[in-house]
């Protein structure tokens, strides 16, 4: 009688589920890459104004007060880097460029080697053989409304999956409701997947009898992480998709654009904590529009309009209060990592993971690119403070060089085809790196 050995007996059981995808199952676990970081999140918004976004009171590295829009950050002190001070290369370049993530301005547009960091490491780790399900994630509501684009690049513009619902079928699997179909198909829909769900708990029962404890954590967290996200998508049960108007299913509406982004949130860290990719990115609104609503503030209208560009004032208040808003949910996907134990085993998903927030360009308000800044969280590869660390460089260090770092941490050390070939230091940043 032929005897399966482990792999192929656990993989010939999960065949044919929602768990196939993502259950790698090999004896041997993934390793961190050699930089310290397996996994990469950018955390992308338009640009700030730097008198409410830099740090006052900085009497040391370690030594900062934390102004009111990046004031949650101090819940994560211990695991935080915050850089400005780097120009990019075309200084004069604003909204909508492409310099953010690939360190090349207007004038490379539509170029073969226009290419955005997250697209780079992705690349490069297929490259390597690490392949996974979904080589970059790329998610965010209306990300290129009014004409905008996102900071993400492949030679032209990348679009980001924006509907929650079709982000959750990319990555889960699973039908979705035709735009017309109305409240009844969403339910069959729902019902189709608890069932689905259903049938994957006892697929889950029986490997969960003949795999060791690492492996039933990963097992229970998938499940859990879908659940989750169907509970969040579904508003709770009942089949009606929570907010629902007409017939458009709430998780296609995308209007509402943070409220769609906290759906995506939590795809993208479910993502990330089942081994579907190790690349995710995720933009809050247009480089050119986002319409806030967020009433528990009182804060209503365009970022671009109503906030950056209205001087100071009610428009700088108001930023503020987003800026507020966009920094807590940067804690919530750190802390949520933190939280959840990585799937390969050895710690928890922080970790392992780099979390970048990165803006379009630096001063939003003055249209100009001349500081860069940065907020690095989480993974093995920074060098942290338990008061956090605040660096401010000076002597025209290029912004390219952070990226750079954010490649190094990934295990990419060649940097070939990525950014400015002329770039007289092409080097990660030193500063950063533990």
């Amino acid at each position: 009688m032929r005897t399966l050995n482990r792999r192929t007996w656990l993989k010939t059981l999960a065949a044919g589920t929602a768990l196939l995808p993502f259950l790698d199952v090999e004896d041997s676990q993934a390793q961190a890459a050699p930089g310290g970081a397996k996994r990469v999140v950018l955390f992308c918004t338009m640009a700030t104004v730097p008198t409410i976004w830099t740090p006052t009171s900085v009497a040391a590295e370690n030594d900062f007060v934390l102004s009111e829009s990046t004031s949650p950050l101090d819940a994560i002190r211990p695991h935080l880097v915050m850089v400005e001070g780097m120009p990019s290369a075309n200084t004069g370049d604003n909204h909508g460029s492409p310099d953010g993530l690939t360190g090349l301005g207007f004038g490379a547009s539509g170029q073969p080697h226009l290419i955005s960091v997250d697209q780079f490491i992705a690349d490069k780790l297929a490259a390597g053989g690490s392949k996974s399900p979904v080589p970059s994630l790329l998610l965010g509501a209306e990300a290129t409304a009014g004409g905008g684009k996102t900071m993400f690049n492949r030679a032209n513009n990348l679009p980001t999956i924006s509907s929650p619902l079709a982000a959750f079928k990319a990555v889960f699997g699973g039908g979705a409701p035709s735009t017309g179909g109305g409240g009844e198909q969403t339910d069959k829909l729902l019902a189709r997947r608890k069932s689905t769900l259903d049938a994957i708990t006892g697929q889950i029962n029986t490997l969960r009898q003949n795999v060791g404890s690492e492996a039933k954590a990963r097992l229970d967290l998938h499940l859990e992480s879908i659940r989750q996200i169907e509970g969040r998508l579904s508003g709770g049960g009942g089949g009606q998709i929570a907010g629902c108007g007409g017939d458009i299913a709430a998780t296609d509406e995308t209007t509402d654009v943070l409220k769609a982004n906290l759906v995506h949130l939590d795809i993208l860290a479910s993502a990330l904590a089942c081994n579907a990719t190790r690349v995710a990115g995720i933009q809050f609104g247009s480089d050119q529009i986002m319409q806030v609503n967020l009433p528990e503030l009182n804060l209503q209208g365009d970022e671009h309009g109503l906030m950056l560009h209205s001087g100071a004032g009610d428009g700088y208040s108001k930023l503020t209060q987003l800026e507020k808003w966009l920094s807590q949910r940067f804690v919530d996907l750190v802390k949520k990592l933190e939280a959840t134990p990585d799937p390969d085993g050895g710690g928890n998903m922080l970790d392992s993971t780099l979390v970048v927030w990165a803006r379009d360009m630096g001063d939003g308000s003055a249209h100009n690119q001349e500081s860069m800044r940065f907020v690095f969280a989480g993974s093995k590869y920074l060098k942290k403070d338990p008061k956090g660390r605040y660096i401010h460089f000076r002597g025209g260090q290029r912004h390219e060089r952070a990226l750079l770092s954010i490649c190094e941490a990934m295990g990419v050390t060649d940097f070939k085809g990525f950014g400015d070939s002329g770039l007289a230091n092409k080097t990660p940043l030193s500063e950063l790196k533990a």
